[in-house]
């Protein structure tokens, strides 16, 4: 093994619990109340607004507001008719988000164990390439991370094969020498297979550790 690429989202930066307290600060603001049932609708509408901007069919902004479309009335709120004036409400989100963003705890233990290992590190991420690079240095790893691709970047967002070929490509490594590592089974395993790469599952919910994953590739 030459090199190794991990997802962001859930993966290295703990995107859910960042996006729940975000939702649990900025929904009061709204004259709302936060509850567990609001927040799983918020990710339901995320996901389906972000995959509308994957495929094309919306601009990162785009999906943004129809997210708000589709949120504020499950707080009672109207809906502005105005993109600016929804951008506005938007910022109210993002700005809790951001004050949330955290690396979960074997994150950096495990960046640093793969480069122990004299490995190339990549991140591979569906996303916007501001953001993604902000919340890595946000988060304290981007120093340990020598290649970032982004869909937006690429041109291409997992599970295409030329997301990872190309991520690979820019870390000077083939995609048989090649880990992936992700929450996300097809996205980042599947996916990655496909492309030619091994693969490893990150299930926290299995109990599994990022760093567990790395040291039991080296």
């Amino acid at each position: 093994m030459k090199a190794v690429i991990f997802d962001l989202d859930d993966t290295l930066f703990d995107h859910t619990t960042s996006a729940t307290a975000a939702i649990h600060a900025w929904v009061p603001q709204l004259g709302g109340t936060p509850t567990d049932e609001l927040v799983a609708q918020w990710f339901v509408i995320e996901q389906h607004n972000f995959d509308q901007w994957l495929a094309g069919a919306l601009t990162h902004q785009e999906q943004r507001r129809g997210r708000l479309r589709d949120f504020l009335p499950l707080v009672g709120q109207p809906v502005p008719a105005d993109d600016d004036e929804l951008d506005q409400v938007f910022t109210g989100f993002l700005d809790s988000y951001q004050a949330s963003w955290s690396a979960f705890p074997d994150a950096r233990p495990a960046l640093e164990v793969a480069r122990s290992n004299g490995w190339r590190i990549g991140v591979l991420t569906n996303g916007s390439t501001r953001q993604q690079n902000a919340k890595l240095e946000a988060i304290g790893l981007a120093e340990l991370v020598d290649v970032v691709s982004t869909s937006e970047q690429l041109g291409f967002s997992k599970p295409a094969p030329q997301a990872y070929q190309l991520t690979c490509e820019a870390l000077g490594v083939n995609p048989a020498d090649t880990l992936m590592i992700g929450d996300n089974l097809e996205l980042d395993v599947v996916g990655a297979h496909a492309a030619g790469l091994s693969a490893e599952h990150l299930d926290r919910a299995a109990g599994i550790t990022l760093a567990e994953l790395v040291r039991a590739t080296s």
